[in-house]
């Protein structure tokens, strides 16, 4: 059961890897490679935090990143930062990162990868 705003209502709960997502392709303006495209649903508001889940398909893409933690449901990615005192991340399932507001990224998706992200 959801919220009106598309939520889960309190006492609810659903399948983050089933969830159906409408996907979107990215501006070409962050497209590094390939086609991919997006697709997102917030689960939840607690004040300014915001709960959802994020997909991507296969392709390379830049992105400026919100102050966030997400875990890798599915799907596997590289993550590149323009700081180069920063590693490459190999992510996957089961995997948890911490990403800064106003990082520079570039996300190289192998196969579909879908995250929960707290933002």
């Amino acid at each position: 059961m959801t919220a009106p705003d598309g939520a889960l209502a309190p006492g609810t709960g659903a399948d983050a890897g089933a969830l159906c997502l409408s996907h979107t392709p990215l501006p070409s303006e962050v497209v590094r490679d390939g086609a991919p495209t997006t697709a997102s649903a917030v689960l939840a508001t607690l004040g300014d935090t915001e709960i959802g889940v994020w997909e991507m398909t296969p392709g390379t893409a830049s992105d400026v990143e919100a102050d966030e933690v997400f875990v890798v449901l599915s799907g596997r990615a590289t993550i590149a930062f323009d700081d180069p005192v920063l590693p490459d991340l190999e992510v996957g399932p089961g995997s948890v990162v911490r990403l800064a507001d106003g990082q520079r990224t570039v996300w190289t998706v192998s196969e579909t990868l879908r995250k929960i992200y707290i933002a």
